[in-house]
């Protein structure tokens, strides 16, 4: 009843100051930016829970119906989850109110740049209340979440591929020779620290006196894909460059690394078990870091896209017809006056969207997918489900990288630009 009345009060109120406060927007980029601060807040926040909120969990009754003891590890879990579904919602709930969203006399326009103080408080609210629900929603929640992550992966793939692609084509068109030396600098020293890197994972994770096949083929597998990507980029039918392969032959080994470091410390192939914990936080921070950039780029690449961030409607989506000087023009004869707005520049929708994502993603990273091997609650982000998750994503990565090369070549009829 409490969390019921909390709720309605809680709505009610920040309602009103929502619509109170929507006229007091700050600047465009500056909003996007809070909500990347908004999500690290949450980020922040989810790792305390893990880390101190046990003993509190433990005396709610609603949480705590167990008869008996359950390992801290359960409780940390639950933590985790409980506060990435209340930002989970929060984004979830926006990405709904913005659909359809295309200009920017849109009431929702004003809704999605202003507000903050509503913003903030409807946040904490929701984080609060996820913490009335019974366990059986948070399960459900922690299964949606391996689906919801798996698809800010493949998001996190192609802002990956679209980041490469911008920055070696902004080099090229400069067709300076500076430019040119850049990036062959570039590529070298990413496939050097590919292939270096690849062998110190030999080392590591390939300890001698042990059959570690399965650890082998995936290192191997890296080094073949780093190679591969060199040659397809260089066929003469290919319309491709070898910076990009770099990149991504780089990103893949990281993949490998993460994924063969996840592995249990008792696994006799991990190589780095006596320093568990510490490769188990690094992994943490490594994985929280690049969440953080791909919500940070979306956030920024969004207002200046040409691809899927923005809606059919906006100036940025694919014309080539150019803004107007002015926030508004005068359209009509005689004293009929017809304000019409600029549309939107991204899709607000898809913004939250991401964010949403990024919340069950997050969930993953700190719990280790909620897997069970780990024995001590210091290990985040380990186990078999981490190791397999991981290195599909870097097998995902490799396949969606060939195909944006090969794409052209088998379907010619169509554009891919």
């Amino acid at each position: 009843m409490w969390c019921a009345s909390c709720l309605a009060s809680a709505c009610a109120g920040c309602t009103c100051n929502l619509c109170a406060s929507a006229a007091s927007a700050i600047p465009r980029r500056s909003a996007r930016l809070a909500y990347c601060a908004l999500f690290a807040a949450s980020l922040l926040l989810s790792f305390l829970m893990r880390q101190f909120a046990t003993p509190l969990l433990k005396q709610i009754p609603w949480i705590n119906t167990f008869d008996y003891a359950q390992p801290d590890e359960w409780f940390q879990m639950n933590a985790v989850l409980r506060v990435s579904l209340g930002n989970f919602l929060f984004f979830a709930i926006f990405a709904l109110m913005m659909i359809g969203v295309k200009d920017q006399n849109d009431r929702r326009d004003a809704w999605h740049h202003g507000g903050w103080i509503a913003k903030i408080v409807v946040w904490v609210v929701l984080i609060v209340l996820m913490f009335c629900v019974p366990n059986i929603v948070i399960t459900i929640y922690e299964i949606l979440s391996k689906f919801g992550s798996g698809l800010f992966l493949l998001v996190q793939l192609v802002m990956l591929l679209d980041f490469t692609n911008n920055w070696n084509d902004s080099w090229v068109e400069k067709d300076e020779q500076k430019w040119e030396i850049a990036l062959l600098v570039v590529t070298v020293v990413c496939y050097l620290s590919t292939f270096a890197f690849s062998g110190l994972l030999f080392m590591w994770f390939n300890p001698s006196g042990h059959d570690c096949g399965l650890n082998v083929f995936f290192i191997t597998m890296t080094i073949i894909l780093a190679f591969a990507f060199a040659i397809i980029a260089l066929h003469p039918q290919v319309n491709g460059s070898v910076m990009p392969a770099s990149i991504i032959s780089v990103y893949c080994a990281y993949l490998c690394y993460t994924s063969l470091s996840s592995e249990p410390d008792d696994y006799a192939c991990n190589g780095l078990h006596t320093h568990s914990k510490q490769v188990s936080m690094s992994a943490l921070i490594l994985g929280m870091l690049t969440t953080v950039l791909s919500v940070v780029y979306s956030a920024v690449r969004a207002g200046s896209s040409t691809t899927f961030l923005s809606p059919p409607s906006s100036p940025r989506s694919g014309t080539k017809n150019p803004l107007l000087g002015n926030d508004s023009v005068e359209a009509g004869k005689g004293d009929g006056k017809e304000i019409v707005a600029r549309p939107v520049s991204y899709s607000y929708t898809f913004f939250h969207l991401i964010f949403a994502l990024a919340s069950m993603y997050s969930a993953m990273l700190l719990t280790g997918w909620t897997s069970a091997a780990s024995d001590s609650s210091e290990l985040m982000d380990v186990g078999w489900t981490t190791v397999w998750v991981r290195i599909c994503t870097e097998w995902a990565t490799a396949a969606l990288y060939v195909w944006t090369l090969v794409a052209p070549l088998l379907f010619p009829d169509r554009d891919f630009s």
